[in-house]
C-alpha cells in the first residue's frame, strides 16, 4: 500500500511510520563526509578556553561541540554533502547549459504575485534568518567569474555591462586543480543551530557586539541595534543581505537575550558576566531552534503527520510536560523526543551540506513590495518596494517606522508561494550596496551547477525517489511542462534542481515540494541530534533549571507580546506566529 499510495495521503499514523522510515534510510544513505579530504589539517583548529568555558557553553567559532572532535562543526570548515562524494563533480562543460539567464527569465519571472494564503510574511524573514545562523559561502572569488550571454530580446540594462556572476570562493585546505576528490566549498559561520547570526561566528565579532555588564548584548536607548560605520546597516553577528524583515528579527532576539539575562541575574545574583552571557545565548539559541522546529516548519508544512513529527522530533509522543514528571523512559527519541537523548551523528561527522542549502533556496516567500499599516486604527501608512527596504536603506525605514508597525504589517500580509514564475522581480535585477548588479534567480541556477549538485532528477533518485520520464510527471500545469520542456531541448534530466522543486505538484497542505522536503526530514532531526546542547547537555545542570523552563513556556507569541506588548490585538486568537494575523480597525487601501 505505502509503494501505491503517497505518504502524504495516508492516515495520520500511517503517514508518520511513513516519515520515520524515509529518515531512517537518508540517515543510513543520505550523510556523506567531505572533512577526511586532503588537505584537512589546513583547516581551522580549535583551541580550547583556558578556564575550561568550552565544556559548559558555546564557543564563539561552533568549536567543541563535539568533545572527541572539536573542529567538528566550527567555523571555516566545509560543508558536507547530502549524495555520495562520486556524484559532486560539478559537469563543467555544461555549467551555463541552457543559460542561468534564459532559465530566469522563462521560468521564473513573476509576471503575477502568488501568495501563500496560510503564512504571513513574516515567515520569509525568519527562513533567512535562520539560514545566516547555518551556513554562508562568505565573499566570492573577486577576479573568477563566469558571464552569463544575453539573449537576444534581454532587457538587461547596458548601462550595468555584462551580466556577470563572481565564482564561489575556493576551499584553500585544497590543492589548486586536484581532481583526486571532489571540490569543497567552506561553511564561513558555525555548522550548529547556535544563534550565530545574533552572536557571530568568531571571538573578535562576539566580543564586538557584547555589552561585557550583566551579559547583555549592545542595544540602543531607542530600543534599535547599534550601526555598523561602514555598511551602514544594523552591527549584528551575520548582516548580509539586509533588509526591514531581518532588523526587526534581530532586534527582537537582541531584546529576548538581554531580558534572559536580566532574569537571571535575578536568580543567580553572584554571576558574573560571561556566566550570564553564556547562560542566556545558550536559552536563547534553543528557544529559535523551537520556534522553528514547533512553530515555523509546522507553519509552512501544515499537514497532519507532518505537525505531529515535528514536535514529536522535539518533545516525544509523550509531550513536555510529562518528560518534565518522570524523565525520559528510554534513550530513543520517539517517546520523549531528541531534546536530552544521547548525541548521535549517524554516519558521518556533523556538517551542513550543500544539499541542504539548495532546498532553503526560498526567495519567491519576498514580495516586491510591502505596505505597511498603522497597529493603532489599521490605517494605511504608506508603501515600498524591496530595494528601498534593504540594505543601508534599512536603518531609515525602522527609525522611521514604529517596529510595532512592522510586526503588524509583516503579520497581516502574505509572503508569496513556492512556485514557477513567483520569483520576486527585484531580485532579478539585484542592486547590491557593493555596486554589484546580478540577476539572483540565475546565480540561484548557477551555483548549484557550479557546486555539484545534481540536476533534479538524479537527485530525486540519489535521495530515494523515483525518476520522472516526462516533464508532466513534474507538473500537472501543462503551461509550465511546455516552458521546461523548450528552456530545456526537450532533455528532462537536464531540469535544474531549483526548477524541478518549484514546479512540483506538491502535497495537500504542503508549502513546498515533496522532493525539497526529504532533505528537511533528515537535516531537521540531524541539527537537533548532532548537537551535545540539544541531547546529552540539555540538562538543568548546564542550562539552569530557569533556562530549560524558559524554553519550555515560550514561543515566537510569547517573545512578541513580551517585547512588543501593544501587538496583543492582532496576536489574539493566533495560535501559530507565521500564520496571518488579525486585522486591527479599516485599511483606507
Amino acid at each position: 500500500m505505502f509503494g501505491i499510495i503517497p505518504w502524504h495521503k495516508l492516515p495520520t499514523p500511517l503517514a508518520l511510520f511513513q516519515l520515520l522510515q524515509f529518515r531512517n534510510k537518508l540517515q543510513e544513505d543520505n550523510l556523506h563526509d567531505t572533512s577526511q579530504i586532503p588537505n584537512k589539517e589546513q583547516l581551522p583548529q580549535p583551541q580550547p578556553s583556558p578556564d575550561d568555558r568550552h565544556l559548559v557553553a558555546r564557543t564563539e567559532d561552533g568549536s567543541f561541540n563535539d568533545l572527541k572532535h572539536p573542529e567538528m562543526g566550527m567555523a571555516g570548515t566545509r560543508f558536507g554533502r547530502n549524495i555520495p562524494l562520486k556524484e559532486v563533480y560539478p559537469d563543467e562543460k555544461n555549467l551555463l547549459k541552457p543559460n542561468p539567464r534564459v532559465v530566469s527569465r522563462s521560468l521564473m519571472t513573476r509576471n503575477e504575485f502568488r501568495p501563500a494564503g496560510f503564512l504571513n510574511l513574516l515567515a520569509a524573514a525568519w527562513i533567512q534568518f535562520e539560514n545566516h545562523d547555518w551556513f554562508s559561502h562568505g565573499d566570492n572569488q573577486p577576479d573568477q567569474k563566469f558571464e552569463l550571454p544575453l539573449e537576444p530580446g534581454d532587457d538587461w540594462p547596458p548601462e550595468y555591462g555584462p551580466l556577470e556572476v563572481k565564482k564561489t570562493l575556493t576551499d584553500a585546505s585544497r590543492n589548486s586543480g586536484d581532481r583526486s576528490a571532489p571540490p569543497t566549498f567552506i561553511n564561513q559561520v558555525t555548522h550548529w543551530w547556535d544563534g550565530s547570526q545574533v552572536y557571530g561566528s568568531d571571538q573578535e565579532k562576539v566580543h564586538q557586539l557584547r555589552s561585557h555588564v550583566d551579559g547583555k548584548l549592545i542595544i540602543g536607548d531607542n530600543g534599535l541595534l547599534p550601526l555598523e560605520s561602514e555598511s551602514g546597516v544594523d552591527l549584528t553577528g551575520f548582516n548580509d543581505n539586509w533588509w526591514v524583515g531581518l532588523s526587526m528579527l534581530h532586534t527582537l532576539f537582541v531584546k529576548e537575550h538581554n531580558t534572559i539575562c536580566d532574569r537571571l541575574k535575578q536568580e543567580y545574583p553572584d554571576w558574573q558576566d560571561d556566566d550570564l552571557f553564556d547562560h542566556a545565548r545558550l536559552i536563547n539559541a534553543a528557544l529559535m531552534a523551537k520556534i522553528h522546529t514547533v512553530e515555523w516548519t509546522p507553519g509552512i508544512l501544515p499537514h497532519p503527520a507532518t505537525d505531529l513529527a515535528l514536535n514529536i522530533n522535539w518533545a516525544g509522543i509523550l509531550g513536555q510536560d510529562i518528560t518534565n514528571l518522570f524523565g525520559r523512559f528510554d534513550d530513543g527519541d520517539i517517546l520523549n523526543g531528541i531534546m536530552g537523548s544521547p548525541t548521535d551523528h549517524h554516519t558521518a561527522p556533523y556538517y551542513l551540506t550543500e544539499e541542504f542549502v539548495s532546498v532553503y533556496r526560498m526567495h519567491p516567500l519576498i514580495p516586491d513590495d510591502l505596505k505597511v499599516y498603522s497597529l493603532n486604527d489599521g490605517k494605511f501608512l504608506w508603501e515600498k518596494n524591496f530595494f528601498e527596504l534593504s540594505g543601508k536603506r534599512t536603518r531609515a525605514i525602522v527609525e522611521e517606522v514604529p517596529m510595532t508597525n512592522l510586526f503588524y504589517s509583516f503579520g497581516i500580509t502574505h509572503p508569496g508561494a513556492l512556485t514557477l514564475h513567483n520569483y520576486p522581480r527585484f531580485l532579478q535585477l539585484l542592486r547590491r550596496d557593493n555596486g554589484e548588479v546580478l540577476d539572483l534567480a540565475a546565480v540561484d541556477i548557477l551555483r548549484d551547477r557550479e557546486r555539484g549538485v545534481p540536476r533534479y532528477n538524479r537527485f530525486r533518485e540519489l535521495i530515494g525517489r523515483s525518476r520522472v520520464n516526462s516533464f508532466e510527471e513534474i507538473t500537472s500545469n501543462q503551461t509550465w511542462a511546455r516552458e521546461m520542456r523548450q528552456v530545456y531541448n526537450n532533455d528532462i534530466d537536464s531540469v535544474d534542481l531549483m526548477v524541478g522543486l518549484f514546479a512540483e505538484d506538491i502535497p495537500e497542505g504542503f508549502g513546498f515540494s515533496d522532493t525539497a522536503f526529504r532533505i528537511f526530514i533528515l537535516m531537521a532531526s540531524r541539527r537537533l541530534k548532532s548537537d551535545r546542547f540539544f541531547t546529552k547537555d540539555y540538562t538543568a545542570k548546564i542550562y539552569t533549571q530557569f533556562g530549560l523552563d524558559w524554553i519550555n513556556n515560550n514561543g515566537m507569541l510569547t517573545v512578541l507580546r513580551r517585547h512588543f506588548p501593544s501587538l496583543e490585538p492582532t496576536l489574539y486568537g493566533v495560535k501559530n506566529a507565521f500564520a496571518p494575523w488579525r486585522s486591527v480597525g479599516v485599511s483606507s487601501r
